[in-house]
């Protein structure tokens, strides 16, 4: 059963807002809320062009000026304990999406211990912020929600993905710290009955998403006049989701946190939950390109007659990689209603379009 919970006079908490799920959840919450608090805390690390997280923001506050809700916008790390605690005795969330993190699987090969600050740290200081929240008898958070990954499944060879498959077996540092926080949020939702819901994300992809990956680097290369490399030699499927669709799922969750209960030793039964959030329909690689190539012509962002063969190459799998991503989500469906809907056609128009306007096909 789930706690169903208004988002109304609420004050949310998102980390991880400027980026690229983060914005766009700020956004349609400002577009619907009625009244309550919206905060953003970011780091505006440089991991990729901080441009894009400054535009982002500058969308959110202009959202901000028209809403019935308020936003506020913190800058800071979720690995500063001191700062995290003092957001939290300030605001008082009763909400928290803990979207924060250091992403990408490729860069922890080579970057490990920002990995460690922020997932690990970081998430252990946004659990505690919550277990303390109900000190004094205080309300408190009523629900935490927090971005995990499709990477936890590691080399599963078992599709499509689902939640009861063990992921014990990460092919990354990325994965790892992920699942660490499903286990860490685990123990807390057990011992200080927190309710958490931990949301595996399969690939998401959307204007102005992130530049490191593939469909947003691709586009970059080809402007260029680059090559770029199609790994495992095109035969890799990926449950791609667009951007709405995350929100969406992110909302619904939001609004629906497990329910406490107690056992038969007396003893909180941990309020915890973890769902996949995932298109669904693994497309393979190279029609996903395939389409993107078609959207960016028609948009503009590249000419009709461009030598797409002439650029492309295939190429062996990369270290940390995985060749199949597929989202079991009819938990997600059977709890909340929701399936994501939206294909890789209007999905990556959407991109091209938004391409064309941001960097004016350059």
């Amino acid at each position: 059963m789930k706690q169903p919970i208004d988002l109304n006079n609420k004050t949310i908490l998102v980390t991880g807002s400027p980026g690229f799920i983060g914005a766009n959840l700020v956004l349609r919450l400002l577009s619907e809320m009625k009244s309550g608090t919206v905060i953003s805390f970011d780091n505006m690390n440089d991991y990729y062009d901080p441009k894009l997280k400054e535009y982002r923001l500058s969308l959110i506050e202009k959202a901000a000026e028209t809403s019935s809700a308020s936003h506020v916008f913190i800058r800071g790390s979720i690995a500063d304990k001191a700062l995290v605690d003092e957001l939290f005795a300030k605001y008082k969330p009763d909400i928290v999406v803990n979207l924060a993190a250091q992403a990408g699987v490729r860069y922890s090969i080579d970057h490990p211990d920002v990995y460690i600050e922020s997932n690990i740290i970081g998430f252990y200081n946004i659990l505690e912020a919550c277990r303390h929240s109900y000190d004094g008898g205080e309300t408190g958070v009523q629900h935490l929600v927090y971005a995990s990954s499709s990477s936890v499944y590691g080399g599963n060879k078992k599709v499509p993905f689902s939640t009861e498959d063990r992921v014990d077996n990460p092919v990354s540092l990325y994965a790892a710290t992920k699942k660490s926080n499903e286990l860490l949020a685990h123990s807390y939702a057990k011992l200080y009955n927190i309710p958490s819901t931990g949301l595996r994300f399969f690939t998401v992809y959307g204007p102005a998403g992130r530049p490191d990956m593939f469909y947003f680097s691709a586009t970059q290369k080809l402007v260029r006049g680059e090559t770029i490399s199609i790994f495992n030699y095109g035969n890799c499927r990926r449950d791609f989701t667009y951007i709405d669709d995350i929100v969406e799922g992110v909302i619904r969750v939001m609004r629906g946190a497990p329910e406490k209960a107690t056992g038969e030793d007396g003893l909180p039964l941990p309020p915890y939950a973890v769902y996949n959030i995932g298109g669904g329909q693994p497309e393979n690689l190279l029609d996903y390109v395939q389409t993107l190539q078609e959207e960016l012509v028609r948009a503009g962002v590249l000419p009709e007659n461009y030598d797409f063969e002439a650029h492309k190459k295939l190429v062996p799998m990369q270290p940390g990689d995985v060749p199949v991503t597929y989202a079991d989500s009819e938990a997600l469906e059977r709890d909340y209603g929701f399936t994501p809907t939206i294909g890789i056609r209007e999905g990556l128009r959407a991109f091209a379009e938004w391409y064309k306007g941001y960097y004016g096909g350059k």
